[in-house]
């Protein structure tokens, strides 16, 4: 809903953790964290996880996914003059 410039609180749902050794465990995680709810404290730990997994992914695939945006993106265009658009960019 940020496209709306509504807060995102406004719409969180609560955090519904069915399994009682999942839901001690972000107890304790949002204890030791100092998160301000549990929901805080799982957020936090899924975004570090997929970090962690994305670390884990090669680095000659990580690039690989970057060229091939940049691919899409089209060709650059050769006449373009990058000594001119930054000089004209610094002038006073």
């Amino acid at each position: 809903m940020e496209y709306l410039n509504i807060p995102q609180e406004i719409f969180e749902m609560p955090l519904c953790i069915r399994d009682d050794k999942v839901d001690a465990r972000a107890t304790r995680l949002q204890r030791e964290t100092n998160a301000s709810s549990k929901t805080e404290a799982v957020r936090i730990a899924l975004l570090h996880e997929l970090e962690r997994n994305r670390a884990r992914k090669p680095l000659r695939e990580r690039i690989a996914g970057f060229q091939a945006q940049a691919a899409a993106l089209g060709p650059s265009d050769a006449n373009f003059n990058m000594k001119a658009f930054m000089d004209e960019a610094w002038e006073d």
